[in-house]
């Protein structure tokens, strides 16, 4: 693991660990800085946005990361999730991406950007793996269905 992902992972640690959002913030922040923002590499941008929306108090701001880490998702090959020792293919990651999308959406009240999120991230299910990550996304996805109706 290259050394943007440990320090990635430091956050999601500070946040899900410790329930230091504002740390957590403050390490992805600089950590944006350093891989130059959205012109870095679409892998650490794409992990790394996807932290960031985690830790944002406002959800506009979240939805601005959460799209941020879906259009670096667009410029990913697999051979480079590989290379990082990712154990998922690109195709993996967007039902994920989507499901933060609708729920974004959804808090937002825009109930049809949510539900075409939710129709996304349901058609790229069948990426995921039979696995702790893969059912975590599955029962995101359900529940985001039960709470559009």
């Amino acid at each position: 693991m290259d050394e943007t992902f440990t320090r990635i992972n430091e956050g999601v640690q500070l946040h899900h660990q410790q329930g230091r959002r504002e740390a957590a913030r403050d390490l992805f922040a600089q950590l944006w800085a350093e891989i130059g923002g959205e012109r870095g590499d679409p892998l650490h941008v794409c992990v790394l946005a996807h932290s960031m929306a985690d830790v944002q108090d406002d959800v506009h701001e979240e939805l601005r990361w959460d799209q941020r880490a879906l259009a670096a998702a667009d410029l990913l090959t697999d051979d480079r999730v590989a290379q990082a020792g990712v154990p998922m293919s690109v195709a993996a990651l967007y039902p994920s991406l989507h499901l933060n999308l609708g729920e974004c959406y959804r808090r937002l009240g825009d109930l049809d950007r949510a539900r075409e999120c939710l129709r996304q991230a349901r058609a790229g299910i069948g990426a995921l793996g039979d696995d702790a990550y893969g059912e975590l996304i599955r029962g995101g996805l359900d529940t985001l269905a039960q709470q559009l109706g």
